[in-house]
């Protein structure tokens, strides 16, 4: 046992350990890392142990009567409510005494002396004064889904029936079908089917949960019942104490996926990369996993807004998290756990996801191939993925024009002629937005209509690599396209 507590110690103090260097009696701070860990992911105390980790020992002549003391305070309900199951054992480690307390991860909030407790990296926080942080801790416990609140004032009528032709268009992509499930039903039965429905308990309504607000409500419906709800894409390259460039988004999580693939295609370059004798975007395999996470897997309930910063030699992602394990996720040992269910099957169901734990395969195999460096994911209160990157070179070229005498801003690896298949290239990043004919030709600085038509959009679209949002109406004046992820 004692080569055992050995290697704890050797690890230093932190989320899960804590050391005391107390010769004889129980420190009275103790019982707050007890419950602290109890409240958090349990833990490890060792008395006769210095903050450094150096084997300090205690008084054998009051090792009994701390051992009293320290049972009789964990068992009393006037101290710890609810009281504490653990116990404190003595070992000796070089010649000296040491006692040791095993803290489990309680499935209860404890409270001592009426104070609410948590740990943060080696610290043992008070937070009884934030209703938010006692609020999250209840909800962890408890294990809430935040996307199951229900909102009896939100009806049918108050999502806009484009969203729904849009999911369907979406899924019939993902299956490569003329039809899906979802066409054969009504819009508030798909809801029903996609659990976007519930009651409120307060009220004993019907009406949209959380989830489905936040998958098909517009910007302003979903301020009125997640007011912080928002995603911040920067760029900090040059001006690293403020951004370079950046996206306030706060539109929905369909929506907003397809502004973060767009930033990150503004921003960062596609090197050349074969799949089976077939180029595949590699900057689109990735980032697809790292941006659908971000909107998943997130905390709704905390004010924290996530995050996505690309930076020189990396991007990185953040947001809040319950996290149900702590520190750097190893792939070797890596159990999937979905946050948010009901959101994470619906992005899967329209292509934007894939099944649970895939994408973490999915990452672990492309990011080397991408940048030749292994991924970062670590699980915290903030939840923070790390990619490495290319170095980041940006180059302004002329763009693809119809006259020489425009230009247009690209970040491409190096300088080189223009030609057709850059302005293909550049449809299908500005494209990872569903667009208009017109916006497309306009970006592109295109004047002539049918030129445009027949020598750019018909090819992307017969290629397969554009899709249609409308496919069953090519002339309707809502029409808009989209480039085809390659899982779609």
């Amino acid at each position: 046992m004692s080569i055992d507590l050995k290697s704890i110690i050797a690890k230093g103090e932190g989320i899960n350990i804590e050391f005391k260097e107390s010769k004889n009696k129980i420190p009275s701070d103790v019982y707050e890392t007890v419950c602290s860990f109890s409240n958090r992911i349990g833990g490890h105390i060792f008395l006769g142990v210095s903050d450094d980790g150096e084997i300090t020992g205690v008084e054998p002549s009051c090792i009994a009567q701390m051992k009293k003391n320290f049972v009789t305070t964990i068992n009393n309900p006037k101290k710890f409510m609810p009281t504490v199951y653990t116990t404190i054992t003595e070992y000796w480690i070089e010649d000296k005494p040491i006692l040791y307390i095993p803290v489990s991860n309680s499935s209860q909030v404890h409270r001592l002396d009426g104070r609410f407790f948590d740990r943060n990296e080696d610290s043992d926080i008070d937070i009884s004064n934030s209703t938010m942080l006692v609020a999250e801790m209840f909800a962890r416990k408890g294990n809430i889904q935040t996307e199951l609140r229900v909102f009896s004032q939100i009806k049918l009528d108050d999502i806009d029936p484009e969203q729904f032709e849009r999911v369907r268009n979406m899924a019939r992509m993902k299956v490569g079908e003329e039809t899906h499930l979802w066409d054969t039903l009504s819009n508030f039965d798909l809801l029903k089917s996609a659990k976007l429905i519930g009651i409120d308990e307060a009220t004993g309504k019907e009406g949209l949960n959380l989830a489905g607000v936040l998958l098909l409500g517009s910007e302003q419906l979903i301020a009125s019942v997640l007011s912080h709800h928002r995603t911040d894409a920067l760029l900090r390259v040059d001006n690293i104490d403020r951004y370079d460039d950046r996206d306030d988004i706060r539109v929905n999580l369909i929506d907003s996926y397809y502004r973060l693939m767009a930033f990150i295609a503004k921003h960062l370059r596609d090197p050349f990369y074969l799949e089976d004798t077939q180029r595949v975007s590699i900057r689109n395999k990735v980032f697809r996993e790292v941006c659908s996470n971000l909107l998943i897997h997130r905390e709704f309930s905390n004010p924290i807004p996530a995050k996505l910063i690309i930076e020189r030699g990396q991007v990185r992602t953040e947001n809040a998290n319950r996290p149900h394990g702590y520190g750097e996720i190893d792939p070797n040992n890596f159990s999937p756990f979905s946050k948010n269910p009901i959101i994470a099957k619906f992005f899967s169901e329209i292509g934007l996801a894939d099944e649970l734990g895939s994408g973490f395969k999915r990452l672990m195999h492309y990011v080397p191939l991408y940048s030749g460096d292994k991924p970062e994911l670590i699980e915290k209160d903030i939840f923070t993925t790390i990619i490495p990157i290319p170095d980041f070179k940006p180059i302004e070229v002329p763009a693809p024009q119809d006259t020489p005498t425009d230009t247009h801003t690209v970040t491409p690896t190096d300088t080189h002629t223009v030609t057709p298949t850059d302005k293909n290239d550049f449809i299908l990043s500005y494209c990872m937005i569903p667009r208009s004919r017109a916006e497309i030709q306009s970006e592109l600085g295109l004047k002539d209509k049918m030129h445009f038509i027949n020598t750019y959009l018909t090819p992307l679209i017969k290629s397969n690599r554009l899709l249609m949002t409308i496919p069953d109406k090519p002339t309707s004046r809502n029409q808009k396209y989209v480039t085809k992820t390659e899982e779609a």
